[in-house]
């Protein structure tokens, strides 16, 4: 668990320092130059990743049960999953209403992805892990629509094309991971 935890720490931090100093961060970049700013963000998030899938690893091969979801949740997980695999898309498809109304939909789909899969699992590794994203993904976003209010950003309105788009992409790339690429990366199958 030590190594999960680790990971969590080096991969969220950096991902958190936009949330609790964006000054710093600033005057960071400025400091040392974006370049590298970049290069050692990439490099910590990376080791960061590393960490959590060995140590998420480990923690499964010994489970601490806290709960026994109901059976339900599980087809809930799978439609929350849906969702996110939406939100994500929309992060990408150019000028989609998603993300004209919601604003940050890589966050959002953070946090309904680890909303999910809290909710269709019950040990002590699951609620590390994914409580761990649900947390940051929820101050990811109050810290990033503070910053939209703050410099006054509009998101441009989307278009019905692209909305659709967005929505046979995500769904689509929700699919593949459901039913064969999850059983291949983590050797869970949650659907079929």
């Amino acid at each position: 668990m030590g190594m999960l935890i680790l990971g969590l720490v080096l991969f969220l931090g950096v991902h958190s320092t936009r949330i609790v100093a964006d000054g710093w961060r600033t005057a960071m970049i400025g400091r040392v130059g974006e370049r590298a700013w970049k290069g050692g963000y990439a490099l910590l998030s990376i080791v960061g990743f590393v960490l959590i899938v060995w140590g998420f690893g480990l923690a499964r091969q010994q489970p601490v049960q806290l709960w026994m979801p109901p059976r339900g949740m599980r087809h809930l997980a799978s439609l929350l999953t849906l969702i996110a695999f939406i939100l994500l898309a929309a992060t990408y498809v150019p000028r989609n209403a998603i993300k004209a109304r919601l604003h940050h939909p890589m966050v959002l789909a953070v946090k309904v992805w680890a909303l999910a899969h809290l909710l269709a699992n019950g040990n002590v590794a699951h609620v590390v892990l994914f409580g761990s994203f649900l947390v940051w993904a929820a101050l990811s976003f109050r810290a990033a629509r503070s910053r939209d209010r703050a410099a006054g950003t509009v998101y441009p309105a989307g278009t019905m094309s692209a909305t659709v788009t967005t929505v046979l992409v995500g769904t689509v790339a929700w699919a593949v991971f459901a039913f064969w690429a999850h059983g291949l990366l983590i050797g869970i199958r949650p659907v079929g």
